[in-house]
């Protein structure tokens, strides 16, 4: 993808390509930034938005489940289980009606709202089995001190979950970047469209630019593999790891 990237688009088209861009050019990425950067911001700010809201909402509902006994908390995550198990394009066609109405159409907060659907149970089972290994001792010495639950929950279950949180705002940010058919559904390209959907289009438009469409590919791939290469020690961490350590 980057060594086509560099090349002539006639020259991918050669019988015998070349598998190094000798005599490379940059004009593919001086298109696919003219054309595409206002998509990369777009989608940058989906995908922040997503990782916040399911964040905010999956964090205190996994500290529930995991710490607290609340009634009807198995039926809840089973609930969270199946909810899973829905093909994205049945909650497109439901979102879409819903958002219609709400006049959430071709914004921002109606395709952040709808990515959350679908990261939310995934961040919320992901967190409860994290915190479910919190030992006891850490909450109830909070309460004994006279903290409240919220006051617990911030100031003892989110430090010892920040490999969790990262992991699952990872997971959040890379459905958001990499969604096609929340974005296509629910952007009309009037007001703004995702980096996902236009590089659709784009290759609708420009089918014969083959160098410019690899370089918004690759344009598309750098942010979700240098958060990947970041975050990469806090995934390993929220996946294996307890809170504590013998």
């Amino acid at each position: 993808m980057l060594n086509a990237s560099l090349q002539p688009s006639g020259a991918l088209l050669r019988p015998d390509p070349a598998f190094f861009p000798a005599g490379g050019t940059l004009d593919g990425y001086r298109k696919a930034l003219a054309t595409q950067g206002p998509n990369l911001v777009s989608s940058v700010v989906v995908a922040l938005g997503t990782v916040a809201v399911s964040l905010v909402v999956a964090a205190p509902a996994a500290y529930a489940l995991a710490q607290l006994k609340v009634r009807g908390g198995p039926v809840l995550v089973f609930v969270l289980l199946i909810v899973q198990l829905i093909p994205g394009i049945v909650m497109a066609n439901a979102l879409y009606t819903v958002f219609g109405n709400l006049g959430l159409i071709d914004s921002y907060p109606g395709l952040v709202l709808a990515d959350a659907t679908a990261t939310i149970p995934f961040a919320v089972l992901l967190l409860r089995a994290f915190m479910i290994s919190v030992p006891k001792e850490l909450t109830e010495a909070s309460r004994v001190d006279g903290a409240g639950y919220w006051r617990t929950f911030f100031s003892i279950i989110l430090p010892v979950s920040r490999n969790a949180l990262v992991t699952a705002g990872l997971f959040a940010f890379l459905f958001a970047w990499a969604d096609f058919l929340f974005a296509v559904t629910l952007t009309t390209g009037r007001t703004f469209e995702p980096i996902t959907v236009g590089i659709y289009r784009f290759v609708g438009n420009q089918s014969a630019d083959w160098n410019g469409v690899m370089a918004t590919a690759v344009l598309a791939a750098i942010p979700a593999a240098v958060l990947l290469v970041v975050a990469q020690r806090y995934v390993v961490a929220g996946l294996t790891s307890g809170a504590v350590k013998d």
